[in-house]
């Protein structure tokens, strides 16, 4: 049995608030190779600053885009953790109210009635999973809502089949087209229920960009839709070209007999992740 002191838990945490500031390895590997590709003027330019931007960004400790997102957080928690001095819940809770305020990033956290802000970007959304062992995994995704605001759920019939599960995919990149700043990363959630197809969809997000799915049946159709998608033209901040997104990644979880569901998330191009291992 592993000890866990709540302090330590709020202070990893509080440090993870640094994704804030710093676009992930992977996706700038992504938008330099979009961006070696790109055979729009005006959407080369714009992979241009975008890259320029992140690299200011890191350097300056100033956040990458001025929308430091809700707080989303993933937590693999070993079954042989003891957290002790508080529950896990509020000390993750806590170092997102401390980072981001050291940080100076921008609270964007409110009522829906009141539209009140809570002025300390909490509550985090928080998704909890048991895990073996004796180690406590927390990762951050600030999730900015340009891209969060395109969210789409279908729940389809099974007679739709893959095809129809492909239209859904590409009508939702369609319908949000230059609103969550492309190049974007899109993450599917296929099966499941309402709720399940949504996490599953978000949770494609904290792969490195453009990881193919393990499944080589989903790694397939991930790279069928990324091409239908990039066909699209809505280009990199909408500017047209051949970047529209950087990856698709699919995750896929057992369903009813009944329904199909299909779950659509789409990430900005400000992939912002921190992980770190207690």
């Amino acid at each position: 049995m592993k000890e866990l002191k709540y302090e330590n838990i709020v202070n990893a945490v509080s440090a993870l608030v640094v994704a804030c500031v710093r676009v992930t390895p992977s996706a700038k590997e992504a938008m330099e190779r979009a961006y070696a590709c790109e055979s729009c003027p005006a959407a080369k330019f714009a992979l241009d600053t975008l890259l320029k931007n992140a690299e200011l960004a890191e350097k300056s400790g100033l956040p990458v885009c001025q929308d430091t997102g809700m707080a989303c957080v993933f937590v693999r928690l070993g079954q042989d953790v003891h957290i002790t001095g508080g529950l896990l819940t509020d000390a993750i809770n806590e170092g997102i109210r401390r980072g981001y305020k050291e940080r100076g990033c921008r609270a964007s956290v409110l009522d829906p009635i009141t539209r009140v802000n809570t002025g300390d970007n909490t509550p985090a959304i928080v998704h909890i999973e048991l895990a073996r062992g004796e180690e406590l995994e927390i990762t951050l995704l600030p999730k900015g809502f340009g891209s969060e605001n395109m969210s789409k759920l279908y729940m389809l019939t099974p007679s739709a089949g893959l095809e129809g599960v492909k239209d859904a995919v590409i009508d939702a990149v369609r319908a949000a087209g230059a609103n969550p700043c492309p190049p974007i990363v899109v993450g599917v959630g296929i099966g499941g229920t309402a709720e399940r197809a949504m996490l599953t969809a978000k949770e494609q997000l904290l792969r490195e960009v453009g990881k193919p799915s393990e499944d080589e049946t989903l790694a397939a159709l991930e790279r069928e839709l990324l091409d239908r998608i990039n066909a699209l033209g809505i280009g990199a901040q909408g500017f047209g070209g051949d970047n529209t997104a950087l990856a698709v990644h699919i995750g896929k979880h057992p369903t009813h007999i009944a329904s199909l569901p299909v779950a659509v998330n789409i990430q900005c191009n400000a992939v912002r992740l921190e992980r770190t291992v207690l």
